[in-house]
């Protein structure tokens, strides 16, 4: 088994992150050794930097936190991540055409970004809380069908984040074709082994250090 710390994306996206805070998360993410660092992807060079010589990954965001642009520009974006370094890509699918059923398009959308960043880990963030059951669904398919390694819950930036419930559905229905990440509102070390038991391979937190202390 897994030990704990190596479940966690340990994660600062917050648009006032300064360069001293993204250094202070990149030392905590190496003696904590955790699975990733989660950032915007101005701050790629600089975590690669800092974390020269662990095994700890970069991981970045696209098309953050809306998933609304173009997916010409989630392409570049996602490209450009990769370039800069970047391990792990977190991209946010097209919510609208999700809900409008416009599901080859967001599809294509996934399976267009995947191909930007090739052998690299793609987790598409579905934003849970602003879908119903059967739209949470056709996400899942979606991200199966586009070829991403992860179903993620949440920016955090929206008006909820990862419930027990989402999880185990997203699970359900990926089963083994994909993973799932969980993300946003994880605080307490309780919640954080009941994601782990219901099915999320990933756990997204700003709270990673204080989570492995409980």
């Amino acid at each position: 088994m897994k030990k704990l710390a190596k479940y966690i994306d340990h994660t600062l996206l917050k648009a006032d992150a300064t360069p001293e805070a993204i250094v202070k998360l990149c030392a905590e993410a190496k003696e904590q050794d955790f699975m990733s660092v989660c950032v915007n992807p101005s701050y790629i060079p600089l975590c690669k930097e800092e974390l020269k010589g662990s095994d700890v990954l970069v991981c970045t965001v696209i098309g953050f936190p809306l998933g609304m642009m173009s997916t010409k520009a989630k392409v570049y974006e996602a490209a450009s991540a990769v370039e800069d370094g970047a391990d792990e890509v977190d991209m946010v699918l097209n919510i609208g055409r999700l809900k409008a059923g416009e599901l080859d398009y967001v599809a294509e959308e996934i399976a267009a970004v995947k191909k930007a960043v090739g052998e690299k880990t793609l987790k598409v963030i579905i934003e849970t809380c602003l879908l119903n059951e059967e739209e949470k669904r056709n996400a899942c398919a979606c991200v199966v069908k586009g070829g991403a390694d992860f179903v993620k819950t949440s920016t955090g930036f929206s008006t909820g984040g990862a419930t027990f419930e989402d999880v185990a559905l997203l699970k359900e229905c990926v089963g083994d074709k994909a993973k799932v990440k969980a993300a946003g509102g994880v605080r307490t070390h309780a919640d954080f082994l009941k994601m782990i038991e219901l099915g999320a391979d990933r756990i997204g937190t700003s709270s990673g250090v204080k989570l492995l202390q409980e």
